[in-house]
């Protein structure tokens, strides 16, 4: 049996992924109502194929609870928040999670840490955890680092299909946890150390960042001499060893936004590349702000509260608003001083921020002035309603003439 501590945006798609393919399951998280919502019968965020995912893990057995479970094999994917200031994870939440399993797990168990974490963080917090418990690892618990490695939006087919990597300090462990991950992965399912492991995976998102930086800043260049920054990238584009990524409103979500600054924490003095790419990316909400005001002046707008955002989540037809550009920019107004902008997101139906809009027709009512923050599937179908409005496309999918980009 394996127990799934922590069900969030990973620990749950990867336990039904694991109970769906005959592998028994119980999932635990400390959240009573998310357990309570679960075990009613409900998933307890959106995503495409999550609900019949869910279904099958339930026919083949799954359980939810709030208790820790005696057993051989448990999955860590609790968050790991990191320190905006000193850019340093905060591993606490695994190193409780660790100590707790601790407390029942039986002698020679396998605790796999699927949580994303700094190179080292297993070593400096994770491994004096477990021995200062007079646990001696390797022999009364194994340790083994597995990074999720999928993105919201597509996490089923991501979970079935991505390559997979396995941090193991005995290789025979390592193997043994690559069967487990061999149940439903059909990617390729690498064995390594721990450390590696550990920084592949941030490595990964840190060279997507650093990318997604350079667009940002070949935007700002353009935009300086009125130059067709999608048209440019797009001819580049066109050489087979070259493939920049899409420039943007920010970065969001809690791996592409957060993980490089784990290795600027870490290696302040050699990570400089990383720290100015990702103060590039953290600069482009206040970036759309400055350009909000400066289209304003061009049309003649003066009223800021009839300007709007279009999409609240960090990217498009997902629910998911960590780290949000759209809510980075609102900060960044609040900071100024200005009214508040109006806002609407078809997939967040509960109130997150002020003047928050629920329909479409009533947002694009209220507003003279649309910024499209986010590509969501129902603006791209509903073009036509954007006409006669003024229209700061930040992700470039307005397909029609009269509209402003980055």
């Amino acid at each position: 049996m394996v127990n799934v501590i922590g069900l969030g945006y990973i620990g749950l798609p990867t336990a039904l992924m694991l109970a769906s393919h005959g592998v028994e399951v119980i999932g635990t998280d400390y959240n009573k109502k998310l357990v309570e919502t679960l075990n009613a019968g409900y998933t307890t965020f959106k995503e495409d194929g999550l609900d019949r995912l869910f279904q099958k893990a339930v026919e083949a057995g799954i359980h939810f609870t709030t208790e820790y479970q005696e057993t051989d094999t448990y999955i860590v994917s609790v968050p790991t928040p990191y320190d905006k200031f000193s850019k340093k994870v905060d591993a606490c939440y695994v190193v409780a999670a660790v100590k707790d399993v601790l407390k029942l797990a039986p002698k020679g168990a396998v605790i796999i840490i699927e949580s994303t974490v700094s190179p080292g963080t297993l070593d400096k917090f994770v491994r004096p955890a477990i021995e200062e418990m007079g646990l001696k690892i390797g022999a009364d618990v194994h340790l083994v680092h597995a990074p999720e490695r999928i993105i919201p939006g597509n996490m089923v087919y991501e979970l079935l299909h991505n390559n997979r990597t396995i941090g193991a300090d005995d290789k025979i462990i390592g193997e043994k946890v690559k069967s487990l991950y061999n149940s439903f992965c059909q990617g390729e399912i690498m064995v390594t150390d721990i450390r590696t492991a550990e920084m592949t995976k941030v490595v990964e998102n840190t060279y997507r960042a650093v990318n997604i930086a350079f667009a940002n800043e070949l935007a700002k260049i353009c935009r300086h001499d009125n130059m067709d920054v999608y048209e440019i990238i797009r001819i580049c584009n066109m050489h087979p060893r070259v493939n920049i990524l899409q420039p943007g409103p920010g970065v969001g979500g809690h791996c592409i936004s957060v993980d490089p600054w784990f290795l600027v924490g870490d290696y302040p003095s050699l990570a400089k590349v990383i720290d100015e790419s990702m103060k590039t990316n953290d600069g482009m909400p206040d970036f759309v702000l400055n350009r909000i005001y400066e289209i304003m002046k061009s049309e003649g707008l003066r009223d800021v509260t009839r300007v709007g955002l279009y999409g609240l989540t960090y990217k498009e037809d997902v629910d998911d608003i960590r780290e949000s550009p759209a809510l980075q920019l609102l900060e960044s107004q609040e900071r100024h001083l200005a009214p508040g902008l109006k806002v609407y997101d078809p997939l967040i139906l509960e109130e997150v921020v002020p003047n928050q809009y629920y329909s479409l027709e009533e947002f694009l009512e209220s507003v003279d002035m649309v910024v499209v923050m986010v590509g969501h599937k129902e603006i791209k179908e509903n073009m036509d309603k954007l006409k006669g409005k003024v229209v700061l496309d930040t992700r470039h999918v307005c397909e029609f003439d009269k509209v402003y980009q980055l």
